[in-house]
This record gives C-alpha cells, structure tokens and sequence, in this order.
C-alpha cells in the first residue's frame, strides 16, 4: 500500500473504471522511494487545482500494476514511478522518473487545460 492522500487503484477492475468514467485521469505508478515520493507530492498539492482531472497512485509492485507497466508508450521505461496521463481512455503522455511541479502542471495543462 502506498502511503499517500491520493486515492489508490486498487484492482484491474478499479482502473477500468476509473478510465470510463472520467475524461482526464493521471496515474503514477511507483513505490515509496525517492524519485516516486515528490511525484505523489505534486499531484496532492495541486489535485484541488485541477478538478476535472482525476489523480490516482497504483503500487508498481502490486499485481494489478500491469495495466501500466504494460503499455506500449512505458515499454522503455527504466526509472521510477511511471506516470501516465489519459484523456478520454487514451494515452497523451507518459513520464518516467521523477517530475517537478512545473513539468506536471505543464503537461496537465497541455492535455487538459487549466
């Protein structure tokens, strides 16, 4: 379990279904390590912010982490977390390793507006 005031995917099932019912849903897929931690850091620092956009972490190590881990835009990835941005089901973005505020909020804004 992460240790975080994100809300958590938790199953496959969960992830699905966050994806059909909302348009715009960022997903950081990570441990509690250090290039992970400011990533979370961000998101909850700013998920007041940006209200059309949903903000989830799922535990890379879990079993239902594949859903991330498996897409073909994170295929290359080698540092943690992953972190995947959807719109409308789809994926605009993908990121590894750690991201400051300012590349976060500057690909939500791009993919999702302000």
């Amino acid at each position: 379990m992460l240790h975080t005031n994100l809300k958590h995917v938790a199953s496959e099932q969960e992830f699905n279904e966050l994806l059909q019912n909302n348009e715009n849903v960022m997903v950081c897929c990570g441990r509690m390590g250090p290039m992970c931690v400011p990533v979370y850091g961000v998101m909850e620092e700013i998920e007041s912010e940006y209200k059309h956009v949903a903000f989830r972490d799922l535990e890379f190590d879990g079993p239902h982490a594949h859903v991330i881990r498996s897409l073909p835009e994170c295929k290359n990835f080698s540092g943690l977390p992953f972190t995947v941005y959807f719109k409308n089901g789809k994926v605009v973005k993908a990121t590894s390793s750690i991201q400051s505020m300012e590349q976060v909020t500057d690909i939500l804004n791009e993919n999702f507006g302000k």
